[in-house]
């Protein structure tokens, strides 16, 4: 299938505030053949981000984040705070290297000396319009750590140092709930060793 077999018929918006909600009307070619009946899905608009794992190969450790997260508080499961990795939203006239570099310092404090793709993708296009550019970085991560964010964004980010052995405990315990985090990390398990070679 191609961008060919899909129609769109109308769009309007629901909802503007701090994010977007909008309603699409659309058909589609069907794989046994013909066209859909025309049907309506409601989609949450996000800009395009960029996530990126910061990693020291010399000390064999990642620096993550905790913050709270309104639609973790939403789903009704405990605790609203996440263990994530660095993450934001792809400004106008950055690329996605730019705001991997520039998220760093906004919300870890960290100066990516290298920086490497790992993977891109839409992690809810169910209902969702995101799409991921994810990295790796390579930082020092002496002295970091201690609390970031932006006033004006209400951020509040606990960033802390550690050991990868124990970040992937941590994952293969359930403990890590964001997708992005945890293809982050299980990425790192496959690459750890080929990294410390390279940036070290």
């Amino acid at each position: 299938m191609t961008d060919e077999d899909a129609e769109l018929l109308d769009r309007s918006i629901l909802y503007k505030g701090f994010f977007e909600m909008a309603l699409y009307t659309i058909r589609h070619r069907l794989f046994a053949g013909g066209m859909s009946p025309s049907f309506t899905r409601e989609v949450f608009m996000r800009p395009p981000v960029a996530a990126v794992l910061l990693y020291d190969p010399g000390r064999d450790s990642v620096v993550q984040i905790e913050q709270f997260r309104a639609g973790k508080m939403a789903s009704g499961r405990p605790n609203p705070w996440m263990v994530e990795i660095v993450a934001g939203i792809i400004e106008p006239g950055e690329t996605a290297e730019d705001m991997a570099h520039r998220e760093a310092m906004e919300e870890a404090g960290c100066a990516i000396l290298d920086l490497e793709p790992i993977v891109n993708f839409y992690p809810s296009p169910g209902g969702c319009s995101e799409f991921v550019y994810m990295y790796c970085g390579r930082v020092d991560s002496a002295g970091v750590g201690g609390i970031h964010g932006l006033d004006n964004e209400n951020e509040d980010i606990r960033v802390f140092v550690e050991k990868t052995d124990d970040a992937l405990a941590s994952l293969a315990n359930g403990e890590i709930e964001s997708s992005i985090a945890i293809i982050g990390l299980q990425w790192l398990s496959l690459n750890r060793d080929r990294l410390r070679a390279t940036w070290t």
